[in-house]
């Protein structure tokens, strides 16, 4: 066993071809679906500020995101406008998909959101995404107070759900990073080193197998595990722990999320149960995801495996998130979800038990439905419970 992993500045990255960067054609189908979606959820336009949801649509991402106003304005019919602060235009203008779409600047001395107005339909009802700041929602709502807005989570939930061919290529590829991940971190000592020290591990081998960004390394020990979003901390990992690691980020641009849950020593008998119970839960989801399914009903079939063991109520979460640029997004696997589960469709079977003051597990992989019907996982390392050091 080493204390942590190796260097890694060599890796199987070196050796794997990058995939090809999306085209201005990409970027120009992906705007014109979200004008036509948008016509049909009877909405008269969608405005994108940057966030997750630019750089899907258009590959432009700002190199800071400011007070003044940039946002993407889409419109059934029309042409897309990017609207953008007069020193971000150049910026804007190499941008993949630029091509796909035409700037138009403002400068400081220029009301941006009277530069905006003419764009829209005075009375007309907007998609706006998330993260769009207040403070220009307010403004737009000043300069059109006949518009009215919802946000996309709402509106268009499903917008980036449905990946391309080359959107699965590079999330199998983020998957693929995260399992080589874990697979060295098995090898790593965890009695006697702190939650910390795990979490920074992993974050470097995320890093070394190819990611260009961590968002998450949840180290949950002992009780702490119990606590399902526990965040690494400085509590000293014992022999007799169970270990929740949950990690990922993005490679490619595209989001990796895994989880397995291992042991420091031999667990006892009812650790084993538990662990061997979320095992089949999880295995029940996965098998849940075909043709014709809803996404409730994937966590309808993890949580009866739970539910029926007698643990329903330390099942304290839904069972899964979509995945993509953001490593989580619609859909969710939730009751009352009924939207249908559909080829291209990425998200997590995460089913958990957390026993307060004691202990929890976890076993999530990604998983897509194919276009013959049935379910592919994204994560491949073994589900079992790994004994560690």
């Amino acid at each position: 066993m080493t204390e942590s992993p190796a260097p890694r500045s060599t890796t199987p990255e070196a050796a794997e071809s990058a995939p090809a960067p999306f085209t201005a054609a990409d970027y120009r189908a992906r705007m014109a679906r979200a004008a036509e979606s948008a016509a049909e959820a009877g909405l008269a336009g969608v405005l994108v500020a940057p966030g997750p949801d630019l750089t899907y649509l258009t590959g432009y991402r700002p190199t800071a995101i400011t007070e003044r106003l940039t946002v993407l304005v889409l419109v059934p019919g029309g042409d897309p406008v990017l609207v953008v602060p007069a020193l971000e235009a150049p910026d804007a203008a190499k941008a993949a998909g630029a091509a796909a779409f035409t700037v138009r600047d403002w400068t400081d001395a220029k009301d941006p959101y009277a530069v905006t107005a003419p764009l829209l339909d005075a009375a007309g009802r907007f998609g706006v995404s998330d993260n769009t700041w207040a403070l220009h929602l307010l403004g737009l709502q000043q300069a059109l107070p006949g518009t009215s807005y919802a946000s996309l989570t709402e509106a268009l939930p499903m917008l980036r759900a449905v990946k391309d061919p080359h959107e699965l290529a590079r999330i199998a590829a983020a998957g693929a990073a995260a399992d080589e991940t874990y697979g060295e971190i098995l090898k790593v000592r965890f009695a006697g080193r702190t939650e910390n020290d795990v979490a920074a591990d992993l974050a470097a081998l995320l890093l070394g197998f190819g990611h260009s960004q961590v968002d998450f390394t949840v180290v949950g020990s002992g009780p702490n595990g119990a606590n399902p979003h526990h965040e690494a901390g400085d509590r000293t990992i014992e022999h007799g722990d169970m270990v929740v690691l949950d990690f990922g980020g993005l490679k490619h641009g595209y989001g990796s999320d895994t989880t397995r849950t291992v042991h420091v020593g031999e667990p006892t008998a009812e650790e084993r149960r538990v662990h061997d119970l979320v095992r089949e839960a999880q295995q029940a989801g996965f098998e849940a995801v075909r043709t014709g399914a809803a996404c409730q009903d994937v966590d309808r079939a993890a949580r009866k495996v739970i539910t029926d063991a007698g643990y329903g109520e330390y099942f304290i979460h839904r069972t899964g998130h979509g995945i993509g640029v953001t490593t989580h997004e619609p859909p969710y696997m939730i009751e009352g979800e009924e939207r249908p589960v559909v080829p291209g469709m990425c998200f997590s079977i995460e089913p958990g038990i957390y026993l307060p003051g004691r202990f929890g597990v976890r076993i999530e992989d990604i998983v897509t439905l194919t276009e013959d019907g049935t379910g592919r996982r994204f994560n491949n390392t073994p589900r079992e419970m790994a004994l560690v050091e």
